[in-house]
């Protein structure tokens, strides 16, 4: 073990342990340093790793998402993909017969669970048995151009599909390799063009922290809900101007932090305050509404940088000391992003935010800003400014605190979606007097035996079986 360069938690938080990181072990099964640069992809088509699978091992490219827990690869051939993994070449496939289907924001995929052997040629030492679906259909999961052939669910197994009792890919690697119960990752495409080429780089570093991957302090922000990795978000701020909403607006009704999904989306409420307010700050004075909706691009001369006329967006999460938030900010170089280049002279953007009905998610827009730790083992989402999140030669991100949280509430996650208020508020009117109903009828149904004769055992009646029970979530 070796000190985490500059960590903060060593500094200022009790707990030696907090600011550790594993160093590298080029005897053992860790070697932190054949994992850098480990991924390829870019924030439009996703950053995914090579994976050997089977005997003997057929070579796909995975894709890296922290928004589900399944490990699938296309298991037929498909239009979209150049490879795909057929389960009767390999000698140590075994199938369980299962059939499982998985819906994401976008696409879906049906397909059979089985067991096989795999290595990672730029990953951990040696060979594991890890539960993995064979993809046989699939609607707009697997798109045009892209350059993954399966995807590895990193999340936890609370989301697993058919059931949580399908172990999942990391809970197969930490079993078997004895590796810690953490991973980290680095995106590598700040300010690069979102072209589906598959030429930027980055980093999934298994089981540990590997410190070149960062600069400066790693700030750790609370796991609220081991499903995906739910954090909390204390407020907004675009050009440095607080949304003044609030702060379960941002929670509504979760606030994860997925690889998986390319970019930062925002509930309506707060997707609607954080367009006014660009657009309010911004130098530009007449802008179509379409580029903010992702329905049309923006374009300038090549030789302009429209960065400048943009204001910095700012998130404010939760500190592991509750009383405390830190904030990552992210520059317009990540979210107005390139991404076509017409004839000779002009360059369009797209604008890297949309809305959501159900979750803040903070994708690849903002993660290509930083180094993100995901500390299963101490139930906390690291971050720390990322060295390649630079656009000419300028860093893109920040991180800054510790801010004090007394301007915020205590809790910004709402047990129910606070969007639905009053759908909830029906629901349980409704609860209550069906309840009264019931209760009505069961006193109606033991009154008359008590006025005609005394009770015997065969008249006691087990009301308990004509209860309907509902679990509510």
């Amino acid at each position: 073990l070796r000190p985490a360069s500059g960590s903060r938690q060593q500094q200022d938080a009790p707990g030696a342990a907090d600011g550790l990181a594993l160093a590298s072990d080029p005897g053992g099964t860790l070697n932190f340093l054949t994992m850098v640069e480990n991924l390829q992809g870019d924030s439009g088509r996703g950053y995914y790793l090579e994976m050997l699978i089977g005997t003997p091992p057929q070579a796909l490219n995975i894709l890296v998402d922290t928004g589900s827990s399944n490990f699938a690869v296309a298991g037929v051939p498909d239009p979209d993909v150049t490879s795909y993994f057929n389960p009767e070449l390999s000698s140590t496939y075994r199938s369980q017969g299962v059939e499982v289907t998985v819906k994401y924001s976008q696409g879906s995929w049906t397909g059979v669970l089985g067991t096989d052997v795999i290595t990672m040629p730029k990953g951990l030492y040696g060979s594991y048995t890890i539960n993995i679906a064979t993809i046989l259909e699939s609607e707009n999961f697997f798109l045009p151009g892209v350059k993954w052939h399966g995807i590895l669910g990193l999340a936890y197994d609370a989301l697993a599909k058919p059931s949580s009792s399908v172990e999942t890919f990391f809970d197969s690697l930490v079993r078997q390799a004895k590796i810690p119960n953490i991973f980290s990752l680095q995106m590598c495409g700040a300010g690069l063009p979102v072209s589906g080429s598959g030429t930027n780089g980055g980093s999934l570093v298994l089981g540990g922290i590997e410190p070149s991957l960062y600069t400066g302090d790693i700030w750790y922000t609370p796991i609220k809900e081991e499903w995906y990795y739910q954090v909390e978000i204390l407020k907004l701020e675009v050009g440095g101007q607080n949304l003044q909403l609030d702060c379960r607006e941002y929670n509504a009704d979760k606030a994860i932090v997925d690889s998986g999904t390319t970019l930062l989306r925002l509930p309506e409420k707060v997707f609607s305050a954080v367009v006014q307010a660009i657009a309010r700050t911004s130098l530009i004075q007449e802008f179509s509404s379409e580029f903010w909706t992702g329905t049309q691009l923006a374009c300038w001369d090549r030789s302009e940088k429209p960065w400048s006329l943009f204001p910095k967006l700012s998130i404010y999460l939760r500190d592991e000391n509750s009383s405390r938030s830190f904030r990552i900010s992210i520059l317009p170089q990540l979210y107005i992003q390139p991404i076509l280049v017409i004839g000779d002279n002009l360059q369009c953007y797209r604008f890297g935010i949309s809305s959501s009905t159900n979750a803040l998610v903070i994708g690849a827009t903002v993660m290509e800003g930083f180094y993100v730790i995901f500390d299963r083992a101490q139930r906390r989402v690291g971050f720390a400014v990322s060295p390649c999140a630079e656009a000419d030669g300028a860093p893109v991100s920040e991180i800054e605190g510790p801010f004090t949280t007394a301007d915020v509430a205590s809790n910004c996650v709402s047990s129910v979606s606070f969007h639905e208020p009053v759908l909830w508020i029906a629901s349980y009117a409704l609860m209550s007097l069906c309840g009264v109903i019931l209760l009505v009828l069961i006193v109606l149904l033991l009154i008359p035996p008590r006025c005609q004769h005394r009770y015997t055992d065969n008249d006691v009646v087990n009301d308990e079986s004509s209860l309907v029970r509902h679990r509510w979530k």
